[in-house]
C-alpha cells in the first residue's frame, strides 16, 4: 500500500510540472524580495521554467528570507 501511494504521488507531481517548460527543480528555503509593500513568497521547493532559469538565482535567494524575519 505504501508503494502504491508513493507511485501515485510521483505521477501526480509529474503532471504538475508544466510539461516541457520545466528546466530545474530547486530545493531549500528561498524567498522573493519584498518591493513596495508587496508580499514575500517563500518555499522549500521551486519549479523553475526555461524562460526564467538565467535570472532565478539573482531574484529568489536565501538572503531575502533573512531580510524580513
Amino acid at each position: 500500500m505504501k508503494t502504491l501511494l508513493i507511485i501515485s504521488l510521483l505521477i501526480f507531481l509529474v503532471g504538475c510540472t508544466g510539461g516541457g517548460n520545466l528546466a530545474k527543480i530547486k530545493l531549500g528555503k528561498r524567498c522573493t524580495e519584498v518591493k513596495d509593500g508587496a508580499y514575500q513568497e517563500s518555499s522549500y521547493i521551486w519549479l523553475v521554467g526555461t524562460e526564467s532559469i538565467d535570472t532565478f538565482d539573482r531574484r529568489i535567494t536565501k538572503e531575502n528570507c533573512k531580510k524580513v524575519n
